[in-house]
């Protein structure tokens, strides 16, 4: 694979991590998610928390001077929210597992 497949495929993977993870984020974040969260039992501030760190991440990831710092932003906050899950029992963290392995690839490849 040549250097521009790889930086052609490191920025389609990051434009699509970020659009997917803007609009999974915002819906995240309004009150209408507030219900099916608490009945995880994790407090209510962990779900804001977590969202708005995501769009701010999603953000970064979108605009090119910071896409690594929204990279490593999010490897940060998809690892918390992974680690938040298992404590709680909640083993289905395999959507995160491949956000966070995007997020690194574009943070340790761009």
């Amino acid at each position: 694979m040549s250097a521009a497949q790889t930086k052609l495929g490191l920025t389609v993977l990051q434009w699509v991590l970020g659009v997917v993870l803007l609009a999974e984020a915002v819906r995240f974040v309004m009150p209408g998610a507030a219900p099916a969260f608490a009945r995880t039992h994790i407090p209510g501030f962990i779900r804001l928390l977590v969202g708005w760190a995501e769009i701010l991440g999603g953000v970064l990831l979108l605009a090119p001077p910071t896409v690594t710092r929204g990279a490593w932003l999010l490897v940060g906050v998809f690892t918390f929210a992974i680690v938040i899950h298992l404590l709680h029992g909640m083993y289905g963290v395999g959507n995160l597992v491949i956000y966070t392995a995007a997020a690194f690839a574009i943070a340790t490849g761009k």
